[in-house]
């Protein structure tokens, strides 16, 4: 079924055209590198995976609770709106909001594999343009992914939010190179990995783990490139270039934060705006949520270099300051590890599955001889 027949509100126009601006960049240095960004880039190299194998796609998915999410996570929980919803009522609207996650994971994607491609082109090092080109691999095997999962097993598709599309639009308009590292590498991947991560550590769901999972395996040396590449760089900026980026940083970082409330589910539900965006600004849980998901952004912006008084400010603002000193070193070896554990469980329980096939077909032939 095509993807426009499963949307739950208008798209607008496809495609969506981003004029480009910049130049492409030819390097003749093909014997020369960083080994730290060489390494990554065999190693980029070496962790390609197959969606279509490494995922069990026969694991059963319920749309009504794709998530396992308990009432009092939905920001509509305790309201008189969610006193009048029936039971089927409840189960469509966790349909909607699994559909709005993950639909909003699914244009990043795509615009994280545009960004990607982006960077190729114009970044002047020869070890940066073949790491990302490994990146844009991953970008599109992650949407391949995350579009099964709607198409197949959640059955609905939700439109890109504004707050997300405003910042890609930024992000790929912009002439200088480093931009689409900032705006895609930090800003949108960090934001992606910490969802990724809270609902993998909180589903007891085992489809969309086995997703989350593999996906941030790929998605930790997607952040480690962005640190490397642009720690580099900003250390030759002036004062003055660092704080136009570092503007462009809060500005992504506040746009970012309002895209995670979900409005659009509710209105899709007849609650007003103004009642949806009050419930969502309420709910204890989306306060959380939207604070955790700057964990991986704010240190990593701090360890390229850009923390100046007023970035610091707003992160002061939104509640989030004192993450600058997480380790993201820490996360990420997490991330990796999680994806090798849940891959010798697997290949462990089908080794164990094949050894009982094996022995009822030697105890079968026995007792027919």
């Amino acid at each position: 079924m095509p993807t426009h027949d499963l949307y739950a509100n208008d798209p607008g126009g496809s495609p969506w055209e981003v004029p480009a601006t910049g130049a492409a960049r030819f390097s003749w240095e093909y014997d020369d590198g960083r080994d730290r960004l060489l390494a990554l880039y065999q190693k980029g190299k070496d962790k390609q995976w197959d969606g279509r194998t490494r995922i069990d796609w026969d694991l059963e998915v319920d749309p009504y609770d794709t998530l396992g999410t308990p009432d009092e996570m939905m920001s509509l929980y305790g309201t008189p709106y969610w006193n009048k919803l029936t039971d089927k009522d409840k189960g469509e609207l966790r349909r909607h909001y699994a559909s709005w996650q993950f639909s909003q994971f699914l244009h990043g994607e795509q615009g994280a594999m545009i960004c990607a491609a982006r960077i190729v082109e114009s970044v002047p090092d020869l070890d940066a343009k073949f790491y990302s080109a490994t990146q844009v691999m991953d970008e599109a095997r992650h949407a391949e992914i995350y579009g099964r999962f709607l198409h197949e097993k959640i059955g609905l598709v939700y439109p890109i939010n504004d707050n997300l599309q405003s910042l890609l639009g930024d992000t790929l308009r912009d002439s200088r190179w480093d931009m689409p590292y900032l705006g895609m590498q930090v800003l949108i991947e960090g934001l992606a990995l910490a969802a990724f991560g809270m609902i993998r550590d909180t589903t007891d769901k085992p489809l969309p783990k086995q997703i989350l999972t593999y996906v941030m395996q790929d998605e930790a040396r997607h952040v480690a490139f962005g640190r490397m590449a642009l720690r580099d760089y900003y250390k030759q900026l002036t004062e003055a270039e660092l704080r136009e980026r570092e503007e462009f940083v809060i500005e992504g970082c506040y746009l970012m934060r309002d895209r995670l409330r979900g409005v659009e589910v509710l209105e899709n539900f007849g609650i007003p705006k103004a009642d949806a965006e009050a419930f969502s600004e309420r709910s204890e849980y989306l306060w959380l949520f939207r604070k955790l998901l700057f964990s991986r952004i704010v240190p990593c912006v701090k360890d390229i270099g850009l923390w100046g008084r007023r970035l610091q400010r707003a992160y002061a603002d939104m509640g989030v300051f004192e993450m600058g000193d997480s380790s993201l070193d820490l996360l990420m070896a997490q991330d990796e590890e999680l994806a090798e554990r849940l891959d010798a469980e697997r290949f462990a329980a089908e080794e164990r599955e094949r050894a009982v096939e094996v022995e009822e077909a030697i105890d079968s032939g026995a007792a027919e001889g």
